[in-house]
């Protein structure tokens, strides 16, 4: 069983596979990056970075079948709810393990960078 789900992807391409390819590519360019910059965020103890990359990353995580969506909630809801920076960092880690496998079998079920 793959970590992802191409479903909602294959959808918006309306049967393009060169669409569906370019929407790979997107998410395989933005997505590690935007990882890093939330782990650097959390770590600095800067909620407000780090709700603001979690919220551009959600519509990636969920065309591609991610389930971390409790997770993005809670890292965006961190500067409000009284959550620890430790709590945090467990959710962080879970996103980064899965996006970079999901990354990973893309890359290889794609052949793209």
């Amino acid at each position: 069983m793959k970590i992802y789900d191409l479903q909602q992807v294959k959808e918006m391409a309306g049967g393009d596979d060169d669409f569906v390819v370019e929407i790979v590519k997107a998410f395989l360019e933005e997505l590690p990056p935007d990882i890093n910059l939330m782990r650097e965020a959390v770590e600095n103890n800067n909620p407000e970075l780090a709700y603001s990359v979690a919220h551009k990353m959600k519509p990636n995580l969920q065309i591609f079948g991610l389930e971390l969506l409790e997770n993005i909630k809670r890292l965006e809801s961190w500067s409000k709810d009284r959550v620890t920076r430790k709590d945090i960092l467990e959710d962080v880690s879970l996103i980064e393990k899965k996006v970079l496998l999901a990354c990973e079998s893309l890359k290889e079920d794609f052949q793209v960078i």
